[in-house]
């Protein structure tokens, strides 16, 4: 529907002009437009916007056979002369001949018109009746000589040797014009056709891109995810089985706290982000159930800026990074230590600091629990986002996370 609307609309924006033109450039307009004349005109621009629309409707016919687009330039170009020229030919021609057969042709009109203002002006001149009879040597000032030809330059009819009425067009030169104008129409008409499928192909290669990307972001997210849930159930299994023996109903307790966690845990898989507020319920249930292990060897501080509450956050991500401060950090202290939880803004960037007892030694590696939280802040966020972890101090690791503050 698109391209008929662009078809009609542009062709009939070309009729417009012509008319225009005609109207406004000319020094007689009224010779275009009054009378029979004027309607045969207005049927030729009519026969002639029909055959451009066919003949183009033809031309992109036969690209979309060709597949043009895929084409190497060299043929793409060797494509276009030839379309130009033959689609041209086509239209102009196609035209003309459409216009002779129905009886609307301007040009057969004129040439009607000058025989019948031939025959009256040799009436009118009083020419001798076998004037012509002496064309072929004529006398440069013979009267009649000067009259019949009067009349032919004006009408382009003549009558010959034999007294027989002969046309010739003066202006047949002009139709040369016409074909080339019709190049050049067609040329524009292929050029815009194939800018635009150009444009479009570029778009769809860019939507394609995209859409490539962010599969494959996902896939990325899906696996990072899937090795979290493990390392994060097999550390609170761990934490639960020191207290079976030692207080079994505290193990009770602990691990209805991780079957809420896992509960949390299952909606969050299918979650790209969740609340900062759920995502700190989280924290809490896990460290609840650490510090039935560590007992008054673990400290927690929660110092959040209620407005960041309803920021957005990659689910299980800061559980994560207290996860690493607990294995990296307070497990490794024989008198345990402290963790910090911080959340405020800085402008238009959330920041979270996890702050935990311990030192990293330099050119330590990373373990998983920091590369997937890198990881999962470049796929999600690119450069928007910033992840660091360094020493605080003598006896305090601080990992710092920078990301847009975006809300739920």
């Amino acid at each position: 529907m698109k391209y008929w609307l662009c078809q009609i609309f542009g062709w009939g924006g070309w009729a417009i002009w012509s008319l225009a033109s005609v109207y406004f450039f000319t020094f007689t307009p009224e010779f275009y437009f009054e009378g029979e004349r004027g309607k045969f005109f207005l049927y030729g621009l009519l026969i002639q916007f029909i055959w451009f629309i066919l003949a183009t409707h033809a031309l992109r016919a036969v690209l979309k056979k060709l597949k043009w687009i895929q084409l190497p330039t060299n043929r793409i170009i060797v494509i276009f002369v030839f379309g130009v020229v033959l689609t041209g030919l086509l239209s102009y021609y196609g035209a003309r001949f459409t216009a002779r057969v129905t009886g609307a042709s301007l040009s057969q009109y004129e040439k009607r018109e000058g025989k019948k203002r031939a025959i009256e002006m040799e009436k009118t001149v009083e020419l001798k009746g076998d004037y012509y009879a002496h064309f072929n040597q004529p006398i440069v000032d013979s009267t009649d000589y000067k009259k019949a030809q009067r009349i032919k330059m004006s009408t382009g009819w003549y009558r010959d040797t034999k007294g027989v009425w002969k046309y010739k067009n003066f202006f047949g030169g002009r139709s040369w014009w016409d074909v080339a104008l019709s190049f050049i129409l067609i040329a524009l008409w292929l050029s815009i056709y194939m800018i635009w499928h150009y444009v479009l192909r570029n778009q769809k290669a860019e939507v394609d891109r995209l859409e490539l990307e962010k599969t494959v972001k996902e896939l990325e997210l899906k696996t990072i995810k899937s090795h979290i849930n493990p390392h994060f159930i097999f550390n609170s299994l761990n934490s639960i089985r020191a207290l079976v023996e030692e207080n079994p109903a505290r193990a009770r307790t602990a691990i209805t706290e991780l079957s809420n966690i896992l509960r949390s845990s299952l909606h969050m898989e299918k979650m790209e982000t969740v609340s900062l507020e759920r995502e700190l319920s989280i924290v809490k249930d896990y460290l609840a159930l650490e510090q039935m292990r560590f007992e008054e060897r673990l400290k927690v501080n929660f110092d959040i800026d209620d407005d960041t509450l309803n920021c957005s956050v990659p689910p299980m991500m800061i559980q994560t990074l207290v996860e690493n401060a607990i294995k990296h950090g307070i497990n490794k202290k024989i008198d345990g230590g402290v963790i910090n939880i911080i959340s405020v803004f800085h402008g238009n960037k959330l920041e979270i600091l996890v702050q935990n007892s311990g030192t990293i030694a330099e050119g330590e590696e990373e373990g998983f629990g920091l590369r997937s939280t890198r990881n999962r802040l470049r796929i999600m966020y690119g450069e928007g986002a910033d992840f660091t972890v360094a020493n605080l101090g003598d006896d305090m690791v601080q990992a710092k996370i920078i990301m847009p503050a975006s809300h739920r």
